[in-house]
């Protein structure tokens, strides 16, 4: 069996989308998945899994949410060795060491486009510095992102697909659930 992460986007933030995170480990187990274990209350999971693909497993998960639990989400599948990337190709290792709060992962449903990540960059008007490495792209805040310009809308409108974001401490710790 493999181990995956899966993040659901924009669950429990403000109030917005409440979902339980024992009913989304419930939903997880339904699916005949082993061991789900969730992070946090913003929608991080943990499971085994013997599919490998990430893209029918996001497909399953959201169709099942809506259906079992009136979620209208998207689900970001990676399997361990995927999210062990994610940790490997950090291009902010400072930043990680120096302020994890305000370095943030956007884990994409696909690779952006070159140009449209030139383009993110462009529109940059703050502090903020965007790399994309594959399906992720790693945003560090040094203001934090609570008073950043550069937001979901404008970051998923530009690079032509969606997305959604964890800390580098949220990102730590679900690597340390993943590793053997």
């Amino acid at each position: 069996m493999t181990i995956h992460v899966a993040l659901v986007r924009g669950i429990n933030v403000g109030g917005h989308k409440p979902v339980a995170m024992a009913d989304l480990r419930d939903l997880f187990t339904r699916q005949g998945f082993a061991d789900a274990q969730s992070l946090l209350q913003s929608g991080n999971l943990v499971f085994r899994s013997t599919a490998r693909a990430s893209g029918p497993l996001e497909r399953l998960l959201e169709a099942e949410a809506r259906k079992r639990l009136g979620l209208q989400a998207d689900f970001f599948v990676r399997s361990a060795k995927e999210w062990s990337a994610i940790v490997a190709h950090n291009p902010f290792r400072r930043e990680a060491e120096r302020d994890p709060g305000h370095l943030l992962v956007m884990v994409l449903k696909d690779a952006p486009d070159p140009k449209n990540v030139k383009a993110l960059q462009a529109a940059i008007t703050g502090p903020e510095i965007v790399r994309a490495v594959g399906r992720q792209a790693y945003i560090t805040y040094p203001d934090g992102v609570g008073r950043s310009r550069l937001t979901n809308a404008l970051i998923e409108k530009t690079l032509g697909t969606r997305g959604t974001g964890r800390n580098w401490n949220t990102v730590i710790k679900l690597e340390a659930l993943v590793s053997p």
